[in-house]
């Protein structure tokens, strides 16, 4: 099956409100990209403006990327470190006291590989209470991260992440389970 790139670039993939909303965060987005490190309750709020949810003693590095923030629910004292893509296509829900490490990538969107002209595919992403996302790691569409488990630096999550896991690699498999005091 041949790629249809004349289709796919005619794909309507968003309403014409999402396409206005698009514009509006672009434009936002700069403010919120040249903030000082040490104002997160600006970039907190910026987010608040287009539809986060957003938790107490959130901190979001300022050279973060979020799409579509309208997407996005934060709990209390969740960290997103420098660098990271929050591709909110569908919603992304991130529990309480988490860490996002430098350069993870949550990617809630894809294209339907299976289609000539590759329309949008989008699927949630989870992310349990008390987890770590290690370094520039990838989580995909649809995922669910269990509460308490470690994602390792680098690793490709594409399935579901058991409570009290930790993973690694790609793709990422278990490396062990954690107690509750590890």
């Amino acid at each position: 099956m041949p790629i249809d790139i004349i289709r796919h670039l005619k794909n309507k993939n968003y309403p014409p409100a999402t396409q206005a909303k698009r514009v509006g965060w672009g434009v936002v987005a700069v403010l919120f990209r040249s903030s000082p490190n040490f104002f997160p309750g600006w970039r907190n709020f910026l987010l608040r403006c287009f539809g986060a949810r957003i938790g107490r003693g959130v901190r979001i590095h300022p050279s973060v990327r979020v799409m579509f923030p309208w997407n996005l629910a934060l709990a209390d004292h969740v960290v997103i470190g420098h660098g990271a893509n929050l591709y909110a296509l569908a919603p992304i829900s991130i529990a309480s006291h988490v860490l996002i490490s430098q350069g993870v990538h949550l990617c809630a969107g894809s294209h339907d590989y299976r289609q000539p002209h590759f329309p949008i595919a989008h699927a949630p992403i989870t992310i349990g209470s008390g987890t770590w996302i290690a370094a520039e790691a990838f989580v995909g569409p649809g995922v669910n991260v269990g509460a308490g488990a470690v994602v390792g630096a680098r690793s490709v999550v594409m399935n579901d992440v058991a409570a009290r896991t930790l993973v690694a690699g790609n793709p990422a498999r278990v490396v062990r389970q954690l107690s509750e005091t590890a």
